[in-house]
């Protein structure tokens, strides 16, 4: 897909992977338009490219909200007229076992991470269909979607489910020349670690819970490096982006896992 001359709308452009993947939109020569509850450091996101030539709109989105997220799509088709890549990026993160987990923890999480692609599905997607144009949509998972991580019982869930809606996705898509990828990495420098600074008040626990130890971290990626490969599974359209290596053994035990639980069910 050429990306020159189109339309990306990143959520959770403020920071990490999304402040990335609009700096390399834009270097694309793509117009850019930016959502966050981080309008200091989206604002901040969109002056650098716009200071680098490029085409820049910065709108303050809570993508658990819907009218919030169709308010983002009224501004970038008015202002750019066409959306040729989706990025559902933005999420959040909280540890702990399931058996710790409150039930703010799960509206948070799931209402971020799950219903704000959802959101954006609903919000943009009838009218890239209407286009009729090659477009792209890129929802961020995590490698956590892949493999149950001990420690992150609400995040795995929220990611789970957000690969199984963009594998299916994808299948619904094809008929309309609409690609996607569900992007899952593992350990990436990001403020993820730091969600809790964006947590509604009225989602926010009484007592907050410890943190737990977390495992398939892998290296630490800079964003950037992140960023570059989502703009090749693009251009390729691939349906997977995974950004470790560290992930393939513990994915090959999975599935081997699967098989041994189908073979032993048949004696």
């Amino acid at each position: 897909m050429e990306l020159k001359g189109r339309t990306a709308v990143v959520t959770g452009g403020g920071s990490g992977i999304g402040r990335a993947l609009a700096h390399a939109f834009a270097r694309e020569g793509m117009r850019v338009a930016l959502a966050d509850v981080d309008e200091a450091g989206m604002a901040e996101v969109a002056g650098a490219i716009r200071a680098e030539g490029g085409e820049a709109l910065a709108v303050p989105t809570d993508v658990a909200d819907l009218a919030s997220v169709q308010a983002l799509a009224d501004r970038a088709f008015a202002a750019f007229g066409r959306v040729h890549v989706l990025c559902n990026n933005a999420g959040v993160a909280t540890s702990g076992g399931i058996e710790q987990a409150t039930h703010r923890d799960w509206q948070w999480v799931l209402g971020v991470n799950l219903w704000g692609v959802i959101h954006g599905l609903e919000a943009f997607l009838p009218r890239m269909i209407a286009q009729k144009e090659p477009a792209h949509i890129v929802n961020t998972a995590s490698m956590a979607g892949l493999i149950a991580s001990q420690g992150l019982g609400v995040y795995n869930t929220s990611k789970y489910a957000v690969v199984g809606l963009s594998e299916t996705l994808a299948k619904d898509l094809r008929p309309y020349g609409i690609g996607v990828s569900v992007l899952c990495p593992m350990g990436v420098s990001t403020r993820i670690g730091e969600s809790e600074r964006n947590r509604p008040a009225a989602l926010a626990n009484p007592t907050p819970t410890a943190a737990a130890p977390v495992e398939l971290i892998g290296r630490f990626l800079a964003p950037e490096a992140v960023a570059g490969m989502v703009l090749d599974a693009i251009r390729a359209n691939r349906p997977y982006v995974i950004t470790h290596d560290e992930g393939l053994e513990p994915l090959r035990k999975r599935f081997q896992r699967m098989e041994r639980a189908i073979l032993e069910g048949k004696r």
